[in-house]
């Protein structure tokens, strides 16, 4: 009955959740503030939901609950909206919540609708630890850094394009001068670098200690070096080389695309992961 309820709960969440999205693209076409503030609130109550489920999650299992892939897109998603609203609250970018939350969605919904794995939980029940768990939660908030700089870097291309064509209108003063999304989209790959660089320290060190047969040249090992390789690149540029404006925004972009694919395809190419498979 209890697992019913929570399962009725996840699709009613899923549907705020496409309510609030759909009210942010109203508003991104046609400059609608009541669309946004609705819509803003929606968002709101579904982020109490997920924070709802993540607390009765740690109650039921006894731990975070991060350690098989429904339980890290669910966590994922939550950053999303977690980070998106705060920085809509203090920062007040138009736009910001809607481009984060239709990845937000995305991910929700792969968590939602996507085949449960079992035995992957048995697994990963087995084989909890402080160390693992730290690992993997610092790997998710740097994933959500580096999916909000993606998304400031996305929102500069379109300033960019807006200002080039001159297209003067609300949604050009709504969305931002360059500068502060360019500078934006630094800030946060500043600190999703070193959160990732920690997160595969402790991965790294737990695997040793924990899994015999734990290989460097494991796809998702060599994937996530190569992203954090990749973000490390972008700060060389940015900071040394001093590129900045549309160059080291497109370059952004790739770069989170790139960490999409170490995501969701070198996980399940992963003989090391095994709570991913």
């Amino acid at each position: 009955m209890v697992e019913m309820n929570l399962t009725r709960l996840h699709e009613l969440t899923i549907i705020l959740y496409a309510l609030s999205v759909l009210l942010y693209f109203i508003d991104f076409l046609h400059n609608n503030r009541k669309a946004n503030v609705t819509a803003f609130w929606l968002l709101a109550f579904v982020w109490i939901l997920q924070s709802a489920f993540l607390i009765f999650r740690v109650i039921e299992t006894g731990r975070f609950p991060v350690l098989t892939v429904f339980e890290g897109l669910y966590f994922y998603a939550w950053v999303l909206i977690s980070l998106s609203l705060a920085i809509n609250r203090l920062l007040r970018v138009d736009f910001i919540v809607f481009f984060t939350n239709v990845l937000g969605f995305f991910i929700m919904s792969l968590h939602t609708f996507g085949p449960a794995h079992q035995e992957s939980s048995t697994v990963a029940g087995q084989l909890v630890s402080e160390l693992l768990m730290i690992h993997i939660t610092m790997a998710i908030l740097s994933y959500g850094a580096f999916s909000l700089s993606f998304v400031f870097s996305l929102l500069y291309l379109i300033q960019y394009n807006l200002l080039k064509r001159k297209k003067w209108g609300k949604r050009l003063l709504r969305i931002e001068d360059l500068s502060k999304l360019d500078h934006m989209s630094y800030v946060l790959n500043v600190i999703g670098v070193p959160i990732l660089l920690l997160s595969l320290i402790l991965g790294v060190l737990w695997a040793n200690i924990k899994v015999s047969e734990f290989q460097f040249y494991d796809a998702k090992v060599l994937g996530s070096f190569s992203v954090l390789l990749v973000y490390s690149f972008y700060l060389y540029q940015r900071v040394v080389k001093d590129l900045q404006g549309k160059q080291i925004a497109f370059f952004n972009i790739l770069a989170f695309l790139f960490l999409l694919v170490n995501f969701f395809l070198f996980g399940n190419l992963s003989r090391f992961h095994i709570w991913y498979t």
